[in-house]
């Protein structure tokens, strides 16, 4: 279904997927890929919905402004998060997961303001990546209800002369994109990985140091 020639059976595919891991558990969450760069149309899950029972119909398009222009329910106040990103990075897909893994490090990690990532073969999952010797920095940063400051925060990120690969929000959770959803869903299921595997390396550390 991810190759689906219907980008709404794809996405709606992609959500209920990302679902069943745990990742995006009832409401949490919200998903996209862009139907069309010019005007701009992105195909998304309506805010509220529990994401395990998205269905193709069910899904809503909305304009550059984060305007419903077509489907029934309401756009996430988050789509501005995900307008940003499509802006900044081009991005055909944006996916954003609620794991346990994900909303507990951002927290822990708050203070230092990002997560590295380096020495694991899965690194080489993400586009461009040729190396384990490779080393990835994931920005946190604070969550807040005004989406419009944080996409303001997102684009100074996506600025940067090294651009992430994804952005965490402190007890939020984990955004990350592609160049199109089947690259995205591979970045977040990369993602998702490695943050577990440095979840686990921290408690094993903690256990030895305790004994």
């Amino acid at each position: 279904m991810l190759h689906a020639p219907d980008p709404r059976a794809a996405l709606s595919w992609v959500i209920r997927d990302i679902h069943s891991k745990g990742w995006a558990t009832g409401t949490g969450g919200n998903f996209s890929a862009v139907l069309q760069p010019e005007p701009l149309r992105l195909l998304m899950a309506p805010s509220g919905v529990d994401k395990g029972l998205v269905n193709a119909s069910d899904l809503i398009e909305v304009d550059a402004k984060g305007q419903v222009v077509r489907g029934d329910g309401k756009a996430s106040a988050e789509t501005q998060l995900h307008l940003a990103i499509v802006a900044e990075t081009g991005a055909g897909a944006v996916l954003h997961s609620h794991s346990v893994t994900n909303t507990l490090l951002s927290v822990v990690r708050a203070a230092q303001g990002e997560i590295v990532l380096s020495g694991y073969e899965m690194l080489k999952g993400l586009q461009g990546i040729t190396t384990h010797e490779a080393t990835v920095s994931l920005p946190i940063l604070p969550n807040s209800q005004d989406m419009a400051a944080v996409a303001q925060k997102m684009r100074s990120q996506l600025r940067s002369s090294q651009p992430p690969y994804g952005i965490l929000l402190a007890g939020h959770g984990l955004y990350t994109w592609g160049d199109n959803l089947v690259q995205a869903r591979r970045h977040l299921e990369i993602l998702e990985f490695l943050l577990e595997v440095s979840y686990r390396q921290a408690l094993l550390g903690r256990v030895k140091s305790e004994e």
